[in-house]
């Protein structure tokens, strides 16, 4: 693990309308190498400070630099060569079959109008066979399942071949079994390079994939480290305002509410 790939200073977000911020005052770096969760309970702000992350929202004070430079100065099209996001849900409202949708991922490569050439569907082919989706490419993605639509989504996200990978809530569609299967992709993908931030509500999640941890709680950050450090039942017991208790099964921490 390096040095810092994202860095946010003093980031203050604010919807329109609201009184209240979004985000407060925060602080991190997102390093190089890492598989960073994003922990909290629904409402803290974790998918609001994805999106300040990519860019898809301007802070209200504060900054954030990718890789050293202001993200501001990022045009979507570099930004889009350096991070991907799989999002929580997509609505996807024509028959793309697998290969067309994930294909939609080499967009920051291709010049308006450009049709995706041999290059193109060759690294779209390859996704969706690391995504666990090899021998599915002319199915219809209006087809198939919650589980399998989620694994698409990350098929595009990989097919923009990112130094960074962004996932918003990735299992909260899934079962049991995708779960494990999503777990052991995004440890394959880092141990290949990737850095990868995910948030999600789930402590069971963040336990199974992560080496870093950030505990929000509305909008602000508890605190963040390593999962060592950071996934202890005092602080989980703040982040979620219930008694929380930890318990190991096999080598994993599992978070038990009480």
């Amino acid at each position: 693990m390096s040095g810092a790939i994202l860095s946010l200073r003093k980031v203050t977000y604010r919807y329109d309308g609201n009184r209240q911020n979004a985000l407060r005052e925060i602080n991190l770096d997102i390093h190089k190498g890492s598989v960073t969760a994003i922990l909290g309970p629904n409402g803290a702000g974790k998918s609001t400070l994805l999106h300040v992350m990519l860019g898809w929202l301007t802070p209200l004070a504060g900054t954030t630099q990718l890789k050293g430079r202001n993200l501001r100065e990022y045009s979507r099209r570099e930004a889009g060569q350096i991070m991907s996001l799989v999002p929580q849900i997509e609505n996807i409202s024509f028959d793309y079959s697998i290969l067309e949708y994930v294909l939609l991922g080499r967009t920051p490569y291709l010049n308006p109008l450009e049709s995706p050439r041999r290059e193109d569907i060759d690294i779209a082919r390859h996704a969706i066979v690391l995504a666990g989706l090899g021998g599915m490419e002319s199915r219809a993605v209006t087809s198939l399942s919650g589980g399998e639509r989620q694994l698409v989504l990350l098929a595009r996200a990989l097919t923009q071949q990112p130094e960074m990978i962004l996932l918003d809530e990735p299992t909260s569609h899934l079962d049991m079994a995708n779960k494990s299967r999503l777990a052991t992709i995004l440890r394959e993908l880092n141990q290949a390079g990737s850095t990868i931030l995910l948030t999600t509500h789930e402590p069971e999640v963040a336990s199974a994939v992560s080496t870093d941890v950030i505990l929000m709680r509305a909008g602000q950050v508890v605190t963040s480290g390593s999962l060592d450090e950071i996934f202890t039942a005092e602080n989980l017991t703040d982040t979620y305002g219930i008694p929380i208790r930890i318990v190991q099964v096999d080598g994993q921490r599992i978070a038990l509410w009480t």
